[in-house]
């Protein structure tokens, strides 16, 4: 075997050198062949050794995380959920991730850490490694906390990397079931002939839910008193004694009122009518053009995470979001499973957090 054949055969099955070693080689080759021209022999060699341990330095640097990208997992991997255990958001994390275990031969473990604004799960997240072997699960609140804090402790578009939405549950709008309220069009125009007679009911002071009602005002130039409660229990007694005339909050938690007939759906907060009430039309339909309020779950990790393991993850998330059994156990739970691409994630948040931002100044809401 020739001395040429013998360097190229291992070489073959060398890692990838990474672009800076590659740019760092091209600069010192060019400086070699510059001062053999000059026709300084020594020291062209010299410089031709230092492009040998460049590319050396290279392969070196490269390596280990090419390795590790190419087994992963082969550990448990850990999802942080910024919810409490027994909600909407903790079970519908906990079918995926028994799935994704499954798909990848590793345990996916669900880890909850509640807090306002994800904040405790957000610091848990950016405090370990950027391997791939900690998810953190955002929810559409995190779109709306970034311009309602002042200071969030994180910047989910700069400290985290997406990998893939899990699913989408719009918020819905709904009525007494024996109200003259029977779509959402008629309540907007019985609100701007009495105005602020009407009141629409939503919990907490600063989620999901009460933007999504200032945004339905803004929207429509609807004139009505949005009133914060604690719980959705709480919103929907008031909605039955008539103190409210309707209440927005997501399907799973009004979907026992519904099927009872108590509470009339009128209205879906989102681009387009869900799967669980393909029937009920959206505000955007009904006076409220250009409406477009999206809630969704999604998959980040931390930043700086190995492009090559964020495409395993998203590629396994694609299979098991697709498969039927899940999408009926979420769709039961009021989530549109739908996978997407990191860069279609990322468009997703950055556009939110451009909608929300506009939603609450338009509102006056002060920052927290």
């Amino acid at each position: 075997m020739s001395q040429s054949a013998r360097v190229a055969a291992p070489l073959r099955n060398a890692p990838l050198i990474d672009g800076s070693a590659l740019s760092q080689a091209a600069s010192i080759k060019q400086a070699a062949n510059k001062t053999a021209l000059m026709g300084g022999s020594a020291m062209a060699n010299a410089v031709r050794s230092l492009l040998c341990l460049s590319l050396l330095a290279g392969l070196v640097a490269g390596a280990p995380q090419i390795a590790s990208a190419q087994k992963y997992p082969d550990r448990p991997v850990r999802i942080i959920l910024p919810l409490g255990a027994g909600g909407v958001g903790d079970i519908s994390t906990r079918i995926v991730a028994d799935k994704l275990g499954e798909k990848l031969g590793q345990r996916f473990i669900v880890e909850n850490m509640p807090a306002a604004g994800g904040i405790a799960a957000a610091k848990a997240a950016i405090s370990a490694p950027a391997d791939g072997y900690t998810l953190i699960l955002f929810t559409g609140g995190v779109s709306s906390s970034v311009p309602l804090y002042k200071d969030l402790g994180y910047d989910p578009l700069k400290d985290f990397a997406p990998i893939s939405s899990m699913g989408y549950f719009d918020c819905l709008a709904v009525s007494n079931g024996e109200s003259q309220y029977k779509s959402l069009q008629d309540f907007l125009k019985a609100s701007k002939e009495k105005p602020g007679t009407l009141n629409v009911g939503v919990i907490s002071g600063g989620g999901v839910q009460m933007l999504t009602a200032n945004y339905l005002k803004q929207t429509a130039q609807a004139d009505f008193v949005i009133v914060p409660f604690k719980t959705t229990p709480d919103a929907i007694i008031a909605l039955l004694r008539n103190d409210v005339q309707m209440v927005i909050d997501f399907y799973a938690a009004l979907k026992g009122g519904i099927s009872d007939g108590k509470l009339r759906p009128i209205a879906w907060m989102g681009p387009t009518p869900s799967p669980a009430l393909p029937d009920v039309k959206t505000a955007d339909q009904q006076g409220a053009k250009g409406l477009r309020a999206q809630s969704w779950n999604s998959y980040y990790v931390k930043a700086g995470t190995p492009p090559a393991v964020i495409a395993t993850i998203n590629k396994a998330l694609h299979e098991v979001v697709a498969d039927p059994g899940v999408k009926k156990r979420l769709l039961d739970l009021g989530i549109d499973s739908r996978a997407s691409t990191p860069e279609q994630m990322d468009a997703q948040m950055r556009g939110d957090i451009k909608l929300w931002t506009d939603v609450i100044e338009k509102a006056g809401i002060e920052k927290r």
